[in-house]
């Protein structure tokens, strides 16, 4: 075959260092704007971002060129670099070392894309620690609680 053709579609999750509320309402949409720009950048189109005060989503069409550890890593070095600019209050800002990522069909990406959009509503219902560890579940994933909240 003399071309590569691939379409993979991951829900990437990930949360600020210690779970801190960082991502308020007054920065989430250049966050989220910032963070699709850097996915483009990387091939890696964002269909979706969203999140609360210490986590964010992200829906996206992976690249074949680029590992997705690779844009992970990018993206959070990239962001919180750009965010530490953003005043005072974001100085001391890190995102947490570990990441999820899910893959997602493409019967399901309006799903997950509304899902993400509505990450605020969500979670007057259900905390982060509940939120990852049901996705956890959901997709057979073995982890071990102890290291998920270091």
């Amino acid at each position: 075959m003399p071309q590569s053709l691939v379409k993979n579609y991951i829900h990437i999750v990930f949360s600020t260092k210690y779970r801190n509320d960082f991502i308020d309402e007054n920065i989430e949409k250049e966050l989220y704007a910032y963070i699709a720009t850097l996915c483009k950048d990387f091939e890696s189109y964002a269909l979706q971002i969203g999140g609360t005060d210490n986590h964010i989503h992200i829906l996206c069409r992976l690249s074949r060129k680029i590992a997705l550890m690779k844009l992970v890593q990018e993206i959070k070095a990239h962001s919180s670099k750009w965010i530490k600019t953003k005043g005072k209050k974001y100085e001391n800002f890190f995102w947490q070392d570990g990441y999820g990522a899910f893959s997602v069909g493409e019967k399901d990406v309006y799903i997950v894309t509304k899902y993400i959009k509505n990450q605020r509503q969500h979670h007057q219902k259900q905390d982060f620690k509940n939120e990852f560890i049901g996705m956890l579940e959901k997709h057979q994933m073995d982890y071990d609680e102890k290291f998920l909240w270091d």
